[in-house]
């Protein structure tokens, strides 16, 4: 897996190129891994596709990491070439700032990608998992064939494609029909998107206050559904 990309050296244009490099590597390496090595990503048993999940959540929050850290770093930046006078200072201010931003997209993109990868390895899992559950005969993961997985490999290239597009056609070619995806906001979930949203425009004050209405919102949903199951 490639390196998080570090802070500006004194030759920021090579180490911006090297961290663009591995970014694309990264990718194609962890791909062709999951689906041309000897056991193939379809083929797995469920401890097995838990293992691999478990390294794609530990890579994407590695990743997220580094992404608000670059988004802490910049705000400092930013505070201080406010403060600053010196014309020469602040163009370096500038350009850090610049080449943060930079690092950060690209980042973004990594995170697409993983999070597309992690959906496609969770979603082969549960319907492991469900099959084993159910007994039944046959295997449901034997229609994920080569060109499906091509289509996907695409997909997940394809920085275009957000993480919920891509989820919607996984599971379109998993068939996994009436199963509500694991990665969707359920209503509860967007209760608390909700009240993020509520707190940047200011129409909620008090952090603490609204960290309380949407944990109840949550334990109400649950409750709702626990008691219509």
């Amino acid at each position: 897996m490639a390196r998080a990309c570090g802070p500006r050296t004194t030759n920021g244009d090579i180490e911006q190129n090297r961290c663009i490099r591995e970014g694309r590597h990264s990718y194609m390496g962890l791909f062709d891994w999951l689906t041309n090595r000897r056991t193939p990503l379809s083929k797995m048993t469920r401890s097995e596709l838990r293992r691999q999940e478990l390294l794609l959540e530990k890579e994407r929050g590695r990743l997220l990491k580094r992404v608000e850290d670059l988004a802490k770093s910049k705000h400092e930046i930013f505070e201080k070439g406010a403060i600053e006078k010196t014309p020469e200072v602040r163009r370096i201010l500038a350009q850090e700032f610049e080449l943060k931003t930079t690092e950060q997209l690209m980042l973004a993109r990594q995170l697409n990608i993983r999070s597309k990868e992690l959906l496609t390895v969770t979603r082969l899992r549960m319907l492991r998992e469900n099959m084993e559950r159910a007994k039944q005969s046959g295997s449901k993961l034997g229609l994920v064939g080569e060109r499906d997985l091509i289509a996907l490999e695409r997909m997940i290239e394809n920085d275009t494609i957000t993480a919920e597009m891509y989820q919607d056609r996984l599971d379109a070619i998993l068939t996994m029909g009436q199963e509500a995806p694991e990665g969707a906001l359920t209503e509860a979930g967007q209760h608390v998107l909700d009240m993020w949203e509520r707190l940047d425009t200011g129409a909620v004050k008090d952090p603490a206050q609204a960290f309380q209405e949407a944990d109840r919102r949550v334990r109400e949903r649950h409750k709702a559904s626990a008691e219509g199951a």
